[in-house]
């Protein structure tokens, strides 16, 4: 299976979720949701986040800007 590009997706092995920003090879590369460096996944390591991972992920990262955790 293809995810497509701006998908969203978390990675079974860590968890974190992201958004699919290409195909490299036999590879997913994923962005994280407030952005930053892109990581490689095998398509297998990944599934489709749902709505909830999706919103979890976001807020979290919000409120970790509002703390000044993150740009």
């Amino acid at each position: 299976m293809t995810l497509p590009i701006g998908s969203y997706v978390v990675e079974i092995r860590t968890g974190r979720v992201g958004r699919v920003m290409g195909h490299e090879g036999p590879y997913v590369q994923i962005r994280p949701l407030g952005g930053g460096r892109e990581w490689d996944v095998e398509p297998d390591g990944v599934r489709e986040a749902t709505s909830a991972e999706r919103l979890s992920a976001a807020t979290a990262h919000v409120n970790a800007r509002s703390r000044g955790e993150v740009p």
